[in-house]
């Protein structure tokens, strides 16, 4: 059996085929305001049994293919557990909103907790910030690992983090010391949202901004322990989608 998982998410989908054994394939692209078109581009010449959707637009996706859907909360547990089984906590940043989750020597969900519906401390966050730069990702990254200390961000607002991050430039302040208090801000409040759900260790950082190297330095910093990240760790909830109907499947048995 060939079974897909599809991950809907606010500024990426991702794919991914599963055997059972092995991922077959995945995929990530760019989404935009017609996913299911982007969607359908994805599945064209896609073999498979069976799809299962997650992400914001799982639900739209579930209708249109007639397929299963179920929350990012389950998916990425799924999917994490899969890949590093010893993890017990999972931080995931996306596009548009955090989740930390914190899971059983089973994989069993004991607690979760996501941010407000808002971009504060999320991938849209860091983009935004990034243009106020003008800098590219790359770039902004790169200008805050290379910073020795960070310009302090006082708003985690998206609207009023800008407007200060343009008022600091403005007055003088260096931009690679913006750019690291950026990073600063969205690693505080991520960690604040780990510790209300109990952090255990291993500690699995996975959704897009998983790829930020300065964002998961100063996670290991603040926590004082190493955060793992998969190799590719924006497919995970895709990933944790395809192997939800394996475990169906075998929990029918």
């Amino acid at each position: 059996m060939i079974s897909a998982g599809i991950d809907i998410g606010s500024r990426t989908i991702k794919l991914v085929l599963h055997d059972g054994a092995d991922i077959i394939s995945s995929e990530v692209r760019p989404n935009s305001y017609n996913a299911i078109d982007i969607c359908r581009e994805m599945l064209k010449d896609v073999s498979y049994d069976g799809i299962v959707s997650t992400g914001y637009g799982r639900h739209l996706f579930s209708r249109h293919f007639n397929c299963e859907a179920i929350s990012e909360i389950k998916a990425f547990t799924l999917g994490a557990f899969h890949t590093i089984p010893d993890c017990r906590t999972i931080l995931d940043i996306g596009g548009q909103d955090t989740k930390a989750i914190s899971i059983d020597e089973k994989g069993k969900i004991s607690k979760f907790e996501m941010n407000d519906k808002c971009a504060a401390g999320t991938g849209k966050f860091l983009e935004i910030m990034a243009n106020a730069l003008e800098f590219t990702m790359d770039e902004f990254i790169e200008s805050a690992s290379s910073a020795e200390k960070g310009e302090p961000i006082n708003s985690m607002c998206t609207v009023f983090a800008e407007s200060e991050v343009i008022s600091l430039i403005g007055r003088g302040a260096l931009r690679d010391e913006v750019s690291l208090g950026i990073h600063h801000a969205i690693v505080k409040r991520s960690v604040s949202l780990m510790k209300r759900v109990s952090i255990r260790d291993s500690i699995v950082f996975v959704g897009g901004v998983a790829n930020n190297r300065c964002v998961r330095s100063l996670i290991e910093k603040d926590l004082g322990t190493k955060v793992s990240v998969p190799e590719n760790p924006q497919i995970i909830g895709a990933l944790g989608c395809a192997l939800h109907k394996f475990k169906t499947a075998a929990d029918s048995i």
